[in-house]
């Protein structure tokens, strides 16, 4: 098992999203999950197959009933993942976020790797990304709108 930082996810529910880089599409989902992944440098452990299983089994799209009761892979939708440092920005001093708790480019990308790999054997699929540390344009139609915040630190 790979010892792993602190992640932190902001999922959301779209029933469109994709990423370019320079005006030019490079990835895009129909419904599904945009997740924004975040990865902070920390001592602890964290593990990465209960982010994935959380993620891939929570129920947040509507049944025939409209409750939301089915998850990414009851109505076999798509997952978009796209890198995100400043989801660890500190804010308590100032007005210029701090993103020093940000893991660094060699401790993240195997993380996001990993992370894309274990999320796509969840599902079952293959996992749509944006492009590690690039400067990015998402854009999305969130349905519902629906968005949840997920941080391995705090495992509620």
């Amino acid at each position: 098992m790979i010892n792993f930082a602190r992640m932190r996810t902001v999922i959301q529910r779209v029933s469109k999203a994709s990423v370019y880089i320079e005006q030019k599409e490079i990835s895009s989902i129909n419904k599904g999950l945009l997740i924004l992944f975040g990865i902070e440098t920390a001592d602890n452990y964290e593990d990465i197959e209960w982010l994935c299983k959380k993620i891939s089994d929570l129920r947040i799209f509507n049944d025939s009933d409209g409750t939301m009761n089915l998850s990414v892979k009851d109505i076999s939708g798509e997952i978009l993942v796209v890198s995100q440092f400043t989801l660890h920005a500190l804010t308590k001093k100032g007005n210029r976020p701090s993103y020093i708790k940000a893991a660094q480019p060699e401790i993240a990308i195997p993380i996001y790797e990993e992370f894309i790999k274990k999320l796509g054997q969840e599902i079952n699929k293959e996992i749509k990304t944006g492009v590690f540390g690039a400067m990015m344009e998402v854009s999305l139609i969130n349905d519902g709108p629906v968005t949840i915040i997920i941080d391995t630190k705090n495992k509620e």
